[in-house]
């Protein structure tokens, strides 16, 4: 919002107050001023002149010579290139030694032998934008009304001494979209008062009525609308401070009528249109929404195509303007008009958002009813405008209005306790002080007790609570002038949970491993969203994906890391290990939100390490996998309670993979991707992991205990052991484990054989068995009663035998 520092003097007080002080006042008081463009800056010497005599310069087709009184003794002769230069023009004049913007010097010159003693202006080398110009000047110079008086300062004339002030208002903050709600507003700061433009009118005995009816179909979306009738109006410029005051709004002026439904735009914030009568085909005015494929060619030439969820102005027939959003070019005021038809209306702030975004434009207008305008302002803004129309464009107004009123106005109604107010703010304010601040703010206050009721005016549509009226008295009050204070009272450090902290131990584990942890998306498409997925789920689609490759929730990790592989080998990054921890969504059905479990994913592919030196090179392979997972669950105490069974899961080698069970349930899967999957995604070996982590951060872990340095020796047995190839390693440990009991320490497999000289259906697996005593040395008669009853009992119940 564009504020002119001298326009807002009509309406407040502004003496002793520089545009800055008051720029910094408003900014204290919680509207952000971004900026104050003082108009003339860096301009001067530019007067208003006269043209006395122009003539066709003797030696330039294109340029005039002209005489010019300036208010000085004599004439001056000018030299001007611009084509609608005439005699008998009031002008403005740069003269000698005058600067313009960009420090451009004004200087006498000789122009084709001609003498020139200063410069002719048009608006855009004043410093106005060329855009907001009046068409019939922005190619030439600007012709100032007959009654100037030559000499004048012409910045003056202009109102181009003056200060704009942008304020960067928030949504809530709609109010201060015209100059009188910005009135209010520094009434308030300042403590003054607030003086009302005059709208009195003198109407003819004829009455509008008679003219035009309303009727509003779509009473939701157009509760009240009012529309008056103005005969006889002479189409003209309107008055210069009306021109310079829209100028300096950023808004170009055109005719009398026009600009005076813009001036009440930017007085009151009430948004206006005004219908040529005579060419608006009916006398009706029926408010309704428009069909699917109606259409209505607006003021900016465009035919635009509706629907039905658009409101439209019409005649009975066909639409003459999207409401709250443009008018339409069948019924738009020309040079031709005599008779005006005003509309002032109150529009559902949706239904116009939903019509100015659906046809990509976006007015003035609809900015002020999708922000929510003030219902109180709707009438009293009509006789604003056709006050301003009588007086300005010799209209007569027609006796009365017509309108539809459906709208129910009822300002809200606030109570708040002086000790709240205080409370939350760390201030000692009095009841007088707080009820001066609402009065200020011109809200009616009532003080009862300890309790302040405030009647909020509907122009501040954003005061609704007792926070809202908090922050009224926080702002005016002065934010500067609140104590500073520390918080009181006892604190608790923060801590991570149990969970949070597991997680990090996790996280770091993984990272000293040597994996990079990798961030994706939790998107996935319809094709991999069920690709290793630990627990089968209906997939969970988005209302409104951004794209069919992102549509659908995830089931697994582990796709998106694939996808990670696939991008960097890409880029002959081929030897990489990534991890992932995040959520995966599980359906409950859908009338339920679904789950959202936590995941912890890891994908390797190429060298593990590469010992160049030594000539060693070591390619990820199952072990390396199982060897992370059996740190990570060592890390968190699970050793004893995860085992690995083989498995097989599509999309992943049918050799090469095994699930993972915690306490007998499955919590996720490691293993190679199937030969397939990898060749299609252009990788190596790749070798990945999925856990729930959920699962193993919450699963009852026991104390950690320490043991001391053994004081006496162990005793290590190595047995070869024959059993069938479908005999796991793991179950044959489980058995050597349970045999041995206490004097067995350590069972570990060293070697697997399955060469030429083996039995056919026959391995050979080879295990390392340590016993040992805390307090003794143990015997050899001892440990062999011990491992001859581990070897019997791996017979009996696996079947395996020592090899021969």
């Amino acid at each position: 919002m564009f504020v002119s520092y001298k326009w807002l003097q009509d309406y407040v007080d502004l003496a002793g107050i520089t545009p800055e002080e008051l720029a910094e006042k408003i900014t204290k008081s919680g509207i952000e001023v971004e900026g104050v463009e003082v108009l003339n800056e860096g301009i001067e010497g530019v007067v208003i002149g006269h043209v006395l005599e122009r003539e066709q310069h003797p030696n330039a087709d294109k340029l005039s010579k002209c005489l010019v009184d300036i208010g000085q003794d004599a004439p001056v002769q000018i030299v001007c290139g611009a084509a609608n230069v005439a005699q008998g023009q009031k002008v403005a004049v740069a003269t000698v030694g005058a600067v313009l913007p960009g420090n451009f010097k004004i200087k006498r010159a000789k122009l084709r032998g001609e003498e020139s003693n200063g410069m002719i202006c048009s608006l855009t080398e004043l410093g106005m934008e060329g855009k907001i110009v009046p068409k019939e000047y922005s190619e030439g110079i600007f012709v100032f009304p007959a009654d100037v008086v030559p000499g004048t300062d012409a910045l003056s004339v202009l109102n181009r001494d003056d200060a704009v002030l942008e304020l960067g208002l928030t949504p809530n903050r709609s109010d201060c979209l015209s100059m009188l709600g910005v009135a209010y507003e520094v009434a308030a700061i300042l403590g003054r008062e607030v003086k009302l433009p005059e709208s009195e009118l003198h109407s003819s005995e004829e009455n509008a009525s008679d003219f035009i009816q309303v009727r509003v179909e779509a009473q939701n979306d157009n509760p009240l609308y009012v529309a008056k009738v103005i005969k006889n109006v002479k189409i003209g410029p309107s008055p210069l401070w009306m021109q310079t005051r829209l100028m300096s709004a950023g808004i170009r002026p055109h005719n009398n009528v026009v600009d005076i439904t813009n001036y009440i735009l930017l007085e009151y914030g009430q948004p206006l249109h005004a219908f040529d009568y005579d060419l608006f085909g009916s006398k009706e005015i029926v408010v309704r929404r428009a069909n699917d494929g109606e259409t209505i060619e607006t003021l900016d030439d465009i035919k635009r195509t509706l629907t039905k969820e658009h409101l439209v102005i019409t005649n009975g027939k066909d639409p003459v303007a999207l409401a709250g959003v443009m008018g339409g070019a069948n019924s738009e005021v020309t040079s031709e008009t005599t008779t005006v038809l005003l509309e002032s209306a109150y529009f559902s702030g949706a239904v116009v958002r939903k019509a100015s975004k659906d046809q990509g434009l976006r007015s003035e207008a609809s900015a002020r009813f999708e922000k929510g305008i003030d219902p109180n302002r709707v009438r009293v803004s009509a006789e604003r405008a056709a006050y301003l129309m009588a007086k300005y464009a010799g209209g007569e107004v027609l006796s009365g209005t017509v309108e539809h009123d459906s709208l129910t106005i009822e300002p809200a109604v606030v109570s708040i306790t002086l000790n709240k107010i205080n409370t939350v703010l760390g201030t000692e304010m009095s009841m007088e002080e707080v009820e001066d601040i609402f009065n200020r703010l011109q809200f009616k206050a009532s003080v009862d007790g300890e309790t302040i009721t405030v009647t909020v005016p509907t122009r501040r549509g954003d005061i609704q609570i007792e926070e809202d009226l908090i922050e009224e008295a926080a702002r005016l009050y002065g934010y500067d002038n609140i104590p500073k204070t520390l918080p009181i009272g006892s604190s608790t450090a923060g801590r991570l949970t149990e969970y949070q902290y597991k997680r990090r131990i996790v996280r770091r584990y993984l990272e000293g491993a040597g994996l990079y942890q990798a961030v994706t998306y939790s998107l996935t498409s319809e094709e991999k969203v069920a690709q290793y997925a630990i627990e089968s789920r209906d997939a969970i689609r988005l209302a409104m994906p951004m794209s069919e490759d992102r549509s659908m929730l995830r089931l697994s990790i582990v796709p998106q890391l694939l996808e990670v592989l696939k991008y960097n080998g890409a880029r002959q990054n081929d030897n990489l290990a990534v991890y992932e921890t995040g959520a995966v969504f599980l359906s409950n059905g859908t009338e339920e939100l679904p789950v959202e479990h936590e995941h912890v994913a890891a994908a390797l592919t190429g060298l593990w390490h590469s010992h160049s030196w030594q000539g060693e090179k070591k390619p990820v392979d199952f072990f390396v996998v199982k060897g992370i997972l059996e740190g990570l669950f060592d890390k968190l105490g699970l050793t004893e309670k995860v085992k690995y069974i083989q498995s097989q899961m599509d999309g992943m080698h049918p050799g090469r993979t095994a699930d993972l069970l915690l306490n007998g349930e499955k919590i996720g899967f490691a293993g190679q991707i199937h030969p397939g999957v990898q060749k299609e995604l252009d990788l190596k070996e790749t070798f990945v992991f999925e856990l729930s982590l959920k699962a193993i951060l919450e699963a009852a872990t026991e104390p950690l205990h320490y043991h001391a340095i053994p004081r006496f020796p162990s005793m290590t047995r190595d047995i070869a052991l024959v059993a069938d190839k479908q005999t796991v390693s793991g179950k044959l440990k489980e058995i050597i484990v349970e045999a041995g009991g206490t004097l067995l320490k350590e069972a570990s497999v060293f070697d697997l054989y399955e060469g030429e000289r083996m039995e056919q259906g026959k391995k050979s697996i080879a295990f390392s068995l340590k016993y040992a005593d805390p307090e003794r040395t143990l015997t050899d008669e001892e440990v062999t009663k011990v491992h001859e009853k581990v070897l019997e009992a791996l017979k009996e119940k696996a079947g395996a035998v020592l090899r021969g």
